[in-house]
């Protein structure tokens, strides 16, 4: 039985590439097809979940026509076995003009090289 590809710092940037270009359907293709997409924003401790490539999708579409312009600028990323994280500055504007900044970091898990879980963590002022 073939080994599943390693996660690597070179993923990780392919998919951050994905996310920076707004390449929806490259970030939906990251994640395995049970895959879970862990908002820091939501009504459960955990935020809220998207389960599943249809869920993800719809989530970052909106995302993107909303905040035409965020951008995640990693600031550091590590890798061990099946996880890894990616440490990050968020910067967006909304539609009515107001300007986010936010750090936050992202916890994976991995298999066969695909996103299983991407559990987001953020740190907002005010």
């Amino acid at each position: 039985m073939a080994k599943p590809p390693a996660v690597t710092l070179d993923r990780l940037r392919e998919i951050g590439g994905a996310f920076a270009r707004h390449d929806v359907e490259g970030i939906v293709e990251a994640f395995a097809d049970d895959g879970e997409f862990r908002n820091a924003r939501g009504p459960d401790v955990w935020g809220k979940s998207y389960r599943g490539k249809a869920e993800i999708r719809a989530f970052f579409t909106a995302l993107f026509a909303a905040s035409p312009d965020v951008q995640w600028r990693h600031t550091a990323e590590f890798v061990a076995g099946d996880r890894a994280v990616t440490e990050w500055h968020r910067t967006a504007t909304l539609a009515d003009g107001t300007r986010q900044a936010w750090l936050g970091c992202d916890l994976y898990t991995f298999r066969g090289g695909k996103i299983l879980l991407k559990d987001t963590y953020i740190k907002v002022v005010g």
